[in-house]
């Protein structure tokens, strides 16, 4: 049987310090933080992209153009 120091000393490589905790969880902040920055980012240009979109005339014009044979002065036509 193990005494209690044997046991400990054989646990304490598996034991994790506030500090790493505390090291990993800052790490974990940054980069979701790095994330949602550049989610930010990109929706605000997304959205600057459509309002400029939308401001564009898209509409059509009223008269359509008539057709206009461009075949007329072919040399290869057969008239």
């Amino acid at each position: 049987m193990l005494s209690n120091y044997s046991t400990i000393f054989l646990l304490t490589p598996f034991l994790i310090n506030q500090s790493d905790i505390v090291t990993v969880l800052i790490i974990v902040v940054v980069i979701f933080s790095i994330l949602l920055i550049l989610g930010v980012r990109k929706s605000y240009k997304l959205k600057k992209e459509n309002e400029k979109l939308n401001s564009m005339d898209t509409k059509m014009p009223d008269e359509e153009e008539t057709y206009k044979d461009f075949t007329e002065g072919h040399m290869y036509d057969n008239k």
